[in-house]
């Protein structure tokens, strides 16, 4: 028997709007529109699409102890972080691995907004209340908010049509604002390398809003096909593809989201879990690392290739590949033995028996262009 899938509040939209849907993350989500990945690609590049990402996670931590205690999981500066900013973090493991990677925004109040991965949630939601449950309230809005995404160089001009303030916002920065009459809370940040936000929007007000701002001319309505194309094209990591449980901060590449402060030099350095294995990688370096890979011929490379250097020895794994629309050309990401992970070094991904010709390439693949004001 197949398991249920769980639907989004605007599951009826997407049919409505003739999407092709698909399993993700136990939810029944649109992988592409009638305009198709290719050109949906293009148009966020271009415009502005908006993307249903309601299966992610929203959590809200409260209580005068909450930022000390979120900070006690993650490698990340969360005392300092001012209110009505937003910064990348992940959770660790004792072995230094990641449980999942997130966004956490400071609310002001004594309140922590925290954005997780889908497939993650749950198991998210029960390790935040078991390390800091006693330390401040946790309160799962799964079924109480949906998530929008707004990505594109036009995203402004269209958000602020209902909202004029967004358009002092600057990258990472999240607010408290009305939209349609409704409290959301939007911040300026995405997963596509464009100017963007993502809206946080109480379920029931999510069919409106979405249908509000697909009836502005430069939204299209973007399925998961184009989000996956769009954050390779940014060198962004995918949970469960690009890092997991068994891989720490620094093979996936992420020192930068280490914060200074908690490094081993810094003034609360440690205070997290896996921490002397982390700074034991950035101390001694590590045997594998996720790199760019650009194929040099027009085959696309997916993820679970093997990489070879010259002599068909085995050096490295795809971790995520596809076509990059932008480049007109496959872009990809694995890990790779640290030897061979310099810049420029030729090596060959295996696909179906043939060997094609990558380079080590430095991402992301496309300029981003997030708005720092």
């Amino acid at each position: 028997m197949s398991e249920t899938l769980l639907k989004t509040p605007l599951h009826a939209l997407h049919l409505e709007l003739g999407a092709r849907m698909v399993p993700f993350a136990g939810y029944d989500m649109p992988v592409q529109y009638p305009l198709g990945v290719l050109k949906e690609h293009l148009h966020t590049r271009e415009q502005a699409g908006l993307f249903d990402v309601s299966h992610m996670g929203q959590i809200i931590l409260r209580g005068a102890d909450a930022a000390k205690a979120l900070e006690s999981l993650v490698p990340v500066d969360i005392i300092d972080l001012p209110v009505g900013m937003q910064r990348y973090a992940m959770f660790t493991n004792e072995q230094g691995g990641i449980l999942d990677d997130l966004m956490v925004a400071n609310l002001g109040e004594d309140t922590l907004f925290l954005v997780v991965n889908a497939a993650c949630k749950e198991q998210d939601l029960a390790h935040l209340q078991t390390h800091i449950g006693s330390r401040c309230e946790v309160q799962p809005l799964f079924e109480e908010r949906a998530l929008l995404a707004l990505q594109g160089p036009a995203a402004v001009k269209v958000l602020e049509r209902l909202a004029p303030e967004v358009a002092g916002m600057t990258f990472m920065q999240f607010r408290r604002v009305k939209l349609l009459g409704v409290d959301c809370f939007v911040s300026r940040s995405g997963y596509t390398g464009e100017d963007g936000y993502e809206i946080s929007v109480p379920v029931n007000a999510a069919d409106a809003l979405a249908r509000r701002l697909m009836a502005e001319p430069e939204v299209q309505p973007i399925g998961l096909g184009a989000r996956d194309s769009l954050r390779l094209e940014a060198g962004l990591c995918l949970y469960g593809h690009d890092m997991n449980s068994e891989t720490t901060p620094i093979e996936a590449s992420l020192l930068w989201a280490i914060s200074k402060v908690r490094r081993a030099d810094g003034a609360r350095a440690a205070g997290f879990p896996g921490a002397e294995a982390i700074f034991a990688h950035v101390r001694d370096g590590v045997a594998r690392k996720r790199v760019g890979l650009l194929p040099q011929e027009r085959t696309p490379v997916r993820e679970g290739a093997d990489i070879v250097d010259a002599n068909d020895k085995p050096v490295g794994k795809v971790c995520s590949g596809g076509f990059g629309p932008t480049l007109a050309a496959p872009v990809a990401m694995g890990y790779i033995d640290s030897e061979h992970a310099a810049l420029d070094t030729a090596l060959f991904a295996v696909v179906r028996g043939k060997k094609v010709a990558l380079k080590v390439s430095k991402m992301p693949f496309v300029t981003p262009r997030y708005y720092r004001g």
